[in-house]
């Protein structure tokens, strides 16, 4: 037996697998745009940046402030005013018919005068 003939055949596809990895490494950089110095002419340009607001940026006008509140199940008076930033003594000062411990789904309350 001469020494060529006992060869492995993964001695020849080692050294062409690495070639076949080396064309891959050299066409996924190409087409990123990252080798070869040349820039991509399929991308847009640049746009410039805008001075005016369009009008999803625009601030809304603040909404008008509720002048009543309309309870639902399970409110307290304590979370009435922390959701309206309106302090507990103010609704009792401006609400003096109620009382916080029969609060009922529907009812109004006032928040300003």
């Amino acid at each position: 037996m001469s020494p060529q003939s006992s060869r492995s055949p993964v001695r020849l596809l080692a050294p062409a697998a690495l070639i076949l990895f080396a064309i891959a490494l050299v066409l996924v950089l190409s087409s990123s745009g990252l080798v070869g110095g040349e820039e991509e002419t399929d991308r847009p340009p640049a746009a410039a940046p805008r001075t005016e607001p369009t009008t999803a940026e625009r601030p809304s006008p603040q909404p008008q402030e509720k002048a009543v509140y309309v309870v639902e199940p399970g409110d307290t008076l304590g979370a009435i005013a922390a959701e309206t930033d309106v302090p507990v003594e103010t609704l009792q000062e401006l609400n003096p018919e109620l009382d916080p411990q029969t609060l009922v789904a529907g009812q109004e309350i006032k928040l300003r005068e």
